[in-house]
């Protein structure tokens, strides 16, 4: 079957979508499913929709169609809360795993967020220190010092790909706990997070899997270690019998102690529409269509658009399914292409972001993209003064 299904998504007749990577569009059906949801299960159902429509199961029911995209067991996965919630609860759990080790390590091609969650626990706990390094010294300054790895194996600025597999042995002949981001990887790439042996991994679910803005995270346990892990954040719907409504906190068996508060249902239903459409889609394939694209569209920017330096590994192994050019004026050139109806996005200091995403985009798409980017750098459309102008979100 093809990888291709643009028909089902809304996206604007003559727009190039080259922005799923940061946030991807809106499903047709997600559309109904929401309709559905408020008026049915929410305005006719009411309270009785937990039971009925199944709102209390979805975080689960929902991690098991995630499990299947990141080729996780069934039963590992659990959706909800934030991306930033579950970084802080996967690396509480890790570091509690390790109690005699002081160290975080990442690297500083990680998402800031991920930084910020990793500092906010450190000065939380005294004892305890983030280290950042180059990304190409990731591996070698895994020691018997460090509790927890936590890297994104998906660079969000350069498309850079860490070596999961490799890098997951490294922590783990080290006895260190192996904490992976996915936010740049699932429905991007093909996963095998089981086969990997990492200990525990979160993302998001608002870019490849396009189930809208602030729609909920995800956090995988290994099935060996889910009913050791501890949860830091020990919400109430993470509690074995949450309606007993016990004074003390009891964990939930395996995955579902990760759950921490109430599900966003609204959003939760989206989500789960969203995924249905990869029941049939083989990550080998997508990813496959993937590689072809996206080395169709860097052929063609360095053959029309020369000043444009390519800000990603030229291998496209070594590489996500977003491609990053970088030019000293690349916010206002970006600004230039999104009038022109190619919609990508920029990150400091100077990189504009492509996501190359074959659900909805064909060889002819990369091709007009690029002949609206070359016009933009040819007659310097860029400079002019309205593409100046910053906005809160780049």
């Amino acid at each position: 079957m093809s990888i291709y299904r643009k028909e089902l998504f809304e996206i604007p007749e003559g727009m190039i979508y080259l922005d799923g990577n940061s946030l991807g569009p809106l499903p047709k059906t997600a559309m109904s499913r929401l309709q559905k949801t408020v008026e049915q299960e929410w305005g006719e159902g009411l309270i009785t929709s937990w039971n009925k429509a199944g709102w209390m199961a979805q975080p689960s029911r929902v991690g098991d169609q995630l499990g299947r995209i990141i080729g996780a067991a069934q039963g590992s996965v659990v959706a909800g809360d934030t991306l930033s919630i579950k970084v802080f609860q996967a690396l509480a759990a890790g570091l509690e795993m390790r109690p005699d080790r002081k160290v975080i390590l990442s690297d500083n091609g990680n998402f800031p967020s991920d930084l910020y969650m990793a500092q906010g626990l450190t000065n939380m706990l005294s004892d305890k220190e983030l280290r950042v390094v180059d990304p190409d010294a990731a591996e070698d300054a895994i020691t018997d010092e460090v509790a927890v790895v936590m890297l994104t194996e998906v660079d969000y600025r350069s498309s850079r790909r860490h070596d999961m597999a490799k890098i997951t042995k490294r922590a783990h002949d080290n006895g260190v706990v192996m904490l992976w981001d996915l936010a740049h990887s699932a429905g991007a790439v093909d996963l095998d997070i089981e086969a990997s042996g990492c200990d525990l991994a979160v993302g998001c679910t608002y870019k490849y899997l396009n189930a809208g803005p602030g729609a909920p995270a995800f956090i995988y346990v290994r099935p060996d270690l889910a009913d050791k892990v501890r949860p830091a954040l020990s919400g109430w719907l993470g509690h074995e019998a949450p309606f007993n409504f016990e004074a003390d906190y009891r964990p939930a068996p395996a995955i579902e102690r990760m759950r921490v508060g109430t599900p966003s249902v609204l959003q939760m239903a989206v989500l789960e529409e969203a995924l249905n459409m990869w029941e049939d889609i083989d990550p080998t394939e997508l990813r496959r269509a993937s590689i072809v694209l996206s080395e169709q569209f860097i052929e063609e920017v360095e053959r029309k658009i020369p000043e444009l330096q390519l800000a990603s590994p030229r291998d496209p192994i070594q590489r996500g399914s977003h491609i990053a050019f970088a030019h000293p004026d690349g916010y206002a050139a970006m600004q230039a292409m999104i009038a022109a109806g190619v919609i990508g996005d920029f990150r400091a200091p100077d990189n504009m972001r492509f996501g190359i995403t074959p659900l909805y985009l064909d060889a002819n798409d990369i091709t007009e993209a690029v002949i609206r980017m070359a016009k933009i750098f040819q007659e310097k459309i860029y400079l002019m003064p309205e593409f100046q102008k910053r906005a809160k979100v780049t």
